[in-house]
C-alpha cells in the first residue's frame, strides 16, 4: 500500500475499463473519470492521513489496483470510516486483496484508532462478502439496504458488514507476503 503514482494511472484506468472488474461497481470508467478518481483518492490521503492507497505486490512492484479507508457517504442509511478494495483481474485469487484489507483495517484500528470500520457490498457479490468474512466482519440482515443510486433488480440490494478492533480471532494481523503496509505506517 502507497501514495499513488503517475505511472498507476494506466493500468488503473485499464483495470475500471473491464467489465468483469466493474460488475458489482457501475459504468465502466472513463481514462479522465479513472484519473480523477487517483487524484482524489491521493488528496484524501495527503488530508487526512488515510484514504484509498495504490497496491503493489511488494516483490514487484507491479501496480495491482487499490485498498484503503474512506468516509462513508452522507446519502447512506448508516456512518463511519468504509473499507474497500478493487484489484486488477489477473491479481484475484492470489491472497492480495485479503492481505491488503488486513492490513487497512491495522492502520485503521491501531494507526489512526477508530472504534469499527464497516464494508459495504452487493448481495450477489460473493468474493467480496466470502473476503469480509475471512478477516473476521459480521453482517446484520437488519442493516441491508437497496442502493437508490443502483437501477432496480438483483444488484441493488447491499449489505453492511462491520468489524471493531477487539475482533481479530482467527486473523492473522502480521503483515502477509506481498502486503505493502501504507506510507507513514510504523510498520512499513
Amino acid at each position: 500500500m502507497r501514495d499513488w503514482r503517475e505511472s498507476d494511472l494506466a493500468p488503473w484506468a485499464a483495470m475500471n475499463a473491464d467489465p468483469e472488474v466493474r460488475r458489482y461497481l457501475g459504468p465502466l470508467l472513463t481514462f479522465e473519470q479513472a484519473s480523477a478518481w487517483v487524484l482524489n483518492f491521493q488528496d484524501g490521503l495527503d488530508r487526512r492521513g488515510f484514504g484509498f492507497w495504490a497496491l503493489e505486490v511488494r516483490a514487484s512492484g507491479r501496480f495491482i489496483g487499490f485498498t484503503g479507508l474512506g468516509r462513508v457517504d452522507e446519502a447512506m442509511p448508516f456512518t463511519g470510516v468504509e473499507l474497500g478494495w478493487r484489484l486488477a483481474r489477473p491479481a484475484w485469487g492470489h491472497g492480495y486483496a485479503t492481505e491488503a484489507a488486513v492490513a487497512a483495517l491495522d492502520h485503521g484500528f491501531g494507526t489512526i484508532g477508530l472504534p469499527e470500520i464497516v464494508a459495504v457490498t452487493m448481495a450477489a457479490n460473493l468474493r467480496s462478502r466470502a473476503l469480509m468474512g475471512r478477516i473476521g466482519m459480521t453482517c446484520d440482515p437488519a442493516e441491508d439496504f437497496d442502493d437508490p443510486d443502483v437501477d432496480e433488480g438483483p444488484l441493488r440490494r447491499h449489505l453492511v458488514y462491520r468489524k471493531r478492533p477487539d475482533r481479530t480471532e482467527g486473523i492473522t494481523t502480521g503483515r502477509a507476503a506481498g502486503a505493502v503496509p501504507p506510507a507513514g505506517d510504523p510498520h512499513r
